[in-house]
């Protein structure tokens, strides 16, 4: 009698195994990414043209507009972001008529097998081998575009050996992953900048000064024609509305669904970035239909139903994001503020940090919207930051702090205070404890 085959191996159980393949996480460099690629038939160089996405916060926002943007003009794109909330299978969308698909669990784990059998045991991060079943997975559908987020950095990022891109774009820069990236803000936009190819479209935010000088030094080498917010191009709100401007015209559209006012900014990058290119000839229409319909979970979500909802007092508003850097805080902050101008409520802030993270610049940036913070670990994760350290940053900030086991602790915890009115709820401080979030309430991304 033959023996029953051999169950494959869980996606979790497989990245789990890939992930033992190198010491650190974390390990940037692109010679072990460029001896896979090798070894594996050079797949990136057989995707649909690349628009590759650098920046410290936006990316992820900016990809999605541009998805949104393009699908509503028919187009096919297949999409690769990082990092994921609940399944590593949202990192990879793959483009079909009508609209992309998330990859599923058999095929995604062909393309990662095939890349570990063709890594045959050499030391490898786990994101390199990720990003190669990317390439992998994106050359063998047809597509009319790939949008390519880099994962950390730009210039020894496993995604920059992508020789000739459609475009490159640069998201705003600010001071975050300082011990891989270097702590200066110009040390780090040489970083970022980096993507930029010889020339290739650079589509630019709006940046600090010392980080917009880098970027442009690098484009004028480099001979890369560069669109910039402010110069190129100006992306305004008017009465509720996005209004954006280039040499080609005026564009009044509908406001982003994405609630903050940093989302016009993301959804004008998104709009410069396909409105520089050639390769697109897309209606105002689709333009609008895409800053509308554009979905991108964890940032300033509004969570209105579900099993952590639940926990909280009954009327209240309870809202995500994975904001964890100072920059991050300070749009989320932002955003609350617009919520405070349209509807009063005692606010709330639940936060959980990973252990390299600055909690006090994080937490500055809410100090006069709220005294009322709740420190929580992260859970399941290494290297999270302990609740006791984080209450000391807002302590030391003058706000009102508890701690709590976990973020449904910290909701329930909430019944026993007598407010004016039922509470606004921001629950932040990492896209991590946003996953969990996600898995715990029971709405998981699509």
């Amino acid at each position: 009698m033959n023996a029953p085959a051999a169950k494959p191996p869980s996606l979790v159980e497989l990245v789990a195994r890939l992930s033992a393949l190198h010491p650190e996480r974390i390990d940037l460099g692109l010679e072990r990414m460029h001896q896979l690629l090798e070894r594996l038939d050079h797949p990136e160089c057989k995707l649909p043209p690349v628009i590759h996405v650098a920046g410290t916060n936006g990316k992820g926002s900016t990809i999605a507009y541009l998805r949104a943007i393009l699908e509503a003009a028919s187009l096919r794109v297949h999409v690769y972001t990082s990092p994921y909330l609940v399944r590593i299978n949202e990192c990879y969308r793959l483009g079909r008529s009508g609209g992309g698909i998330l990859v599923d669990d058999s095929e995604l784990r062909g393309a990662l097998e095939h890349c570990e059998r063709a890594n045959a045991g050499a030391p490898i991060t786990i994101f390199e081998i990720e990003t190669a079943a990317a390439f992998c997975l994106f050359a063998q559908h047809p597509a009319d575009v790939v949008l390519l987020e880099v994962g950390l950095g730009g210039r020894l990022d496993a995604t920059n050996v992508i020789a000739a891109p459609l475009a490159c774009v640069i998201a705003p820069v600010s001071m975050d992953h300082t011990e891989f990236l270097g702590d200066t803000l110009t040390t780090i936009a040489g970083e970022k900048a980096a993507i930029i190819k010889r020339d290739v479209p650079a589509i630019c935010a709006e940046q600090a000064p010392e980080a917009m000088a880098v970027i442009e030094q690098y484009a004028k080498r480099l001979r890369a024609p560069l669109y910039t917010a402010g110069q190129e191009w100006h992306v305004n709100v008017e009465r509720g509305r996005l209004v954006y401007q280039d040499d080609r015209g005026l564009m009044d559209l509908a406001a982003p669904r994405l609630f903050g006012r940093h989302q016009f900014d993301n959804a004008g990058l998104a709009i410069a970035t396909l409105r520089a290119l050639d390769a697109f000839r897309i209606e105002p229409s689709a333009f609008e239909a895409g800053i509308v319909n554009a979905e991108w979970p964890a940032r300033m979500q509004r969570l209105a139903s579900g099993a952590l909802v639940e926990q909280a007092p009954p009327g209240s508003e309870v809202w995500l994001d994975g904001g964890h850097n100072a920059e991050g805080g300070r749009v989320a902050a932002a955003a609350l503020g617009d919520l405070e101008e349209r509807v009063s409520r005692p606010l709330v802030v639940i936060v959980g940090m990973m252990g390299n993270k600055d909690a006090g610049a994080f937490l500055a940036n809410f100090a006069g919207l709220t005294r009322h913070i709740i420190a929580v670990r992260i859970p399941d994760r290494d290297n999270t930051m302990p609740s006791d350290r984080l209450a000391d940053a807002a302590r030391h900030l003058g706000m009102r702090v508890e701690t709590a086991d976990s973020v449904e602790a910290a909701l329930r915890s909430l019944a026993r205070l007598a407010y004016e009115a039922p509470p606004r709820i921001l629950i932040t401080g990492s896209l991590y404890l946003a996953g969990h979030v996600l898995a715990a309430n029971g709405t998981p991304p699509g």
